[in-house]
């Protein structure tokens, strides 16, 4: 009898914050991890925002393919902010600990901006798909009212999943422990330490997850699968080559994105347990968001002339 008024004190008992278990734990480890993560930061946040800035300056960059770039490292921007100061944080602090709010609001952001990337991917490749296979129509399919709609769904579909997500999370209870093995909040470190039967829970995380790759991933492939074609139907080398270079750097980075997202959450726990996760989630969290500036400006030429269009002013005016 006792024993069964413990359980039910310790299953009432209510969270207030949550501890973070960082990257590692080993002492020699933190410093240099910190100084490392605190590059690739400034990398991202540079990259992002010089991209940002560089598309609203060039007045011929303002088409639909970098109206969604614009977009894609407007959200990388913010994602990056959302979770690496905290885990910096957990490399200098003794006790790198999250309240329940903040834990939840980080969560919320992190599944609104992995969500909205992930929809604005789909939307680069409908662009392109469009702009190799119907270029005499592509001005009028790709008008500033679709690109709109467009964007529109993309950051509905992530307010959606970030609803479903969090809402999730929230409905469970938390007991004694409250040790998060993760350097952030993300689903599946939260549900392991649920005192809640998360069998639901789980269901409602695969199924979500599933539909926000699975949507996404459906719409590059069959808009690639055209694009190949329509391709392969060229007969000149030199425009199949431009057709290529057009699409490399966005087939690049959905392949790092999209990859290491579904090794991440569509693989059961006993498949991947969660110390090799956060290796996974640490290159969709920071690497992902520094490399895709890098690889939509060094392979793109229009990018480069209106680098150099935009220095050649600000030093000779």
């Amino acid at each position: 009898m006792k024993l069964v008024k413990q359980r039910m004190t310790t299953k009432n008992s209510s969270v207030t914050e949550f501890i973070l278990a960082g990257l590692t734990d080993q002492p020699e480890l933190q410093i240099p991890l910190f100084f490392l993560f605190l590059g690739f930061y400034l990398v991202t946040l540079m990259g992002n925002l010089s991209l940002v800035i560089l598309i609203g300056l060039n007045s011929n960059l303002h088409t639909p393919m970098y109206f969604f770039l614009f977009n894609l490292s407007f959200i990388d921007f913010c994602f990056s902010t959302t979770i690496t100061p905290k885990m910096l944080m957990s490399f200098v602090s003794e006790k790198n600990t999250i309240s329940y709010p903040g834990c939840m609001t980080q969560l919320f952001l992190f599944c609104f901006f992995v969500i909205s990337e992930s929809f604005i991917l789909s939307a680069m490749a409908y662009d392109r798909y469009v702009a190799i296979c119907k270029p005499l129509v592509y001005a009028v399919t790709m008008s500033p009212q679709v690109c709109l709609l467009l964007l529109l769904g993309v950051y509905g579909m992530g307010f959606a999943g970030a609803i479903a997500h969090t809402g999730s999370i929230i409905s469970l209870t938390f007991c004694a422990d409250n040790f998060v093995n993760h350097f952030m909040c993300d689903l599946l470190p939260l549900l392991e330490i649920s005192c809640d039967s998360s069998y639901v829970n789980e269901l409602v995380v695969f199924v979500t997850v599933a539909i926000d790759i699975g949507l996404p991933l459906v719409t590059i492939f069959i808009s690639y699968a055209l694009i190949l074609s329509s391709i392969f139907h060229i007969h000149s080398n030199e425009g199949r080559l431009k057709a290529f270079s057009t699409c490399s750097s966005h087939m690049i980075a959905v392949s790092f994105f999209f990859g290491s997202g579904a090794f991440m959450y569509l693989k059961p726990p006993s498949i991947l347990p969660l110390n090799q996760g956060k290796v996974s989630s640490l290159f969709y969290t920071i690497v992902v968001p520094m490399l895709n500036p890098l690889i939509y400006s060094l392979r793109n030429k229009d990018v480069k002339v209106a680098v150099r269009k935009t220095l050649y002013r600000n030093i000779f005016s």
